[in-house]
């Protein structure tokens, strides 16, 4: 087989089978892979080739660091999406090299190809109240405007993903006693959220302004045009009243607010509200605790109460003298 013929099949296996199969990953992620495989081959092929004549052999360490610098010279992108398209790239290649051992050697100094380092930046949240004023601004005197407040309601009762949320069918719904929500997250996870008896009761409204059976399984959430809502339809649908809200509370026109805000909102509620980490991270979804305790670096209010509780480094105190006749734990028991 030629090296156009590896690489043809070796991207249909990729996306097709090993990503969506043998790794598990959600359609949103297999398209984010794709997207950047497709923009590596437009970069390497140019204006006077074709991608479908490219080979193994033109995607040399060269030319991918050259795609990852003209990412942020000429596309605007920062290092953070360029590590992202780069993760994209090492995890094809990986495969690649695993799969075909003779491209083996090639995959490995493309792996070699190291990831930039990025600023830490602060996750930008919503506080509870500017999440209660945004539901206040929404005119429920409506169909739209009730699907409106209970789609928001929902996002910030679970902390779910915008992608999760739009995706939800009302057969996911638990109404009665004590009311849930079933998602599918990353990696085709399982997980079941409780839900407060408020945002139950609207979701049964919902269902009754919207004509939905409970017990068929169909789109939870629509559009205008009756097809299901989409990520970037309940992102103008979040905008749309943040921009109303700003007239009432001017402090949420200088954030950047997404669906994400919503769930970062929830994460500090929680944490605010005493919830531990461990159940938290499964509220979210999260696989690892290290990305639940990142909220902990954005609570301000709860870092003024441990510094309140905290005594200062600098205030004198004088440890209690060892003596040879004192019981070793109560000794450090009075430190």
């Amino acid at each position: 087989m030629n090296n156009i013929d590896v690489l043809a099949l070796a991207l249909q296996r990729f996306l097709g089978d090993y990503l969506p199969h043998q790794r598990a990953f959600s359609i949103h992620t297999i398209r984010s892979y794709r997207d950047s495989l497709k923009l590596l081959l437009l970069f390497v092929a140019g204006p006077k080739r074709h991608v479908a004549d490219l080979t193994v052999a033109d995607l040399t360490p060269t030319k991918i660091i050259a795609f990852l610098d003209h990412l942020e010279a000429h596309r605007g992108n920062d290092a953070a999406t360029r590590n992202v398209r780069l993760s994209a790239i090492h995890s094809f290649f990986d495969y690649l090299g695993a799969e075909w051992p003779e491209h083996l050697d090639q995959a490995r100094r493309v792996l070699a190809i190291t990831f930039k380092r990025t600023t830490h930046r602060i996750i930008d949240y919503l506080e509870a109240e500017e999440v209660r004023t945004i539901l206040e601004q929404i005119d429920r005197r409506t169909v739209w405007g009730r699907r409106d407040y209970v789609l928001l309601a929902l996002m910030f009762n679970t902390g779910a993903r915008v992608q999760e949320i739009v995706m939800l069918q009302t057969t996911d719904l638990h109404l009665t006693a004590p009311p849930s929500v079933r998602f599918l997250g990353k990696g085709r996870r399982e997980r079941i959220c409780p839900l407060w008896p408020e945002t139950a009761r609207l979701l049964q409204q919902h269902l009754t302004d919207s004509g939905l059976d409970a017990q068929v399984p169909q789109a939870l959430f629509r559009n205008h045009r009756g097809t299901p809502l989409t990520r970037f339809g309940a992102r103008l649908i979040l905008q749309r009243h943040v921009t109303r809200a700003s007239a009432v509370l001017p402090a949420l026109k200088s954030k950047r607010i997404h669906p994400h805000s919503i769930r970062h909102a929830t994460a500090v509620y929680l944490l605010k509200s005493g919830v531990d980490f461990s159940t938290i991270a499964h509220w979210m979804g999260h696989r690892s605790l290290n990305t639940t305790q990142k909220y902990t670096t954005i609570d301000l209010d709860a870092k003024r109460a441990a510094l309140a509780k905290a005594e200062p480094v600098t205030k004198s105190k004088r440890l209690p003298r060892w003596r040879t006749d004192n019981d070793l734990l109560s000794w450090l028991e009075s430190l």
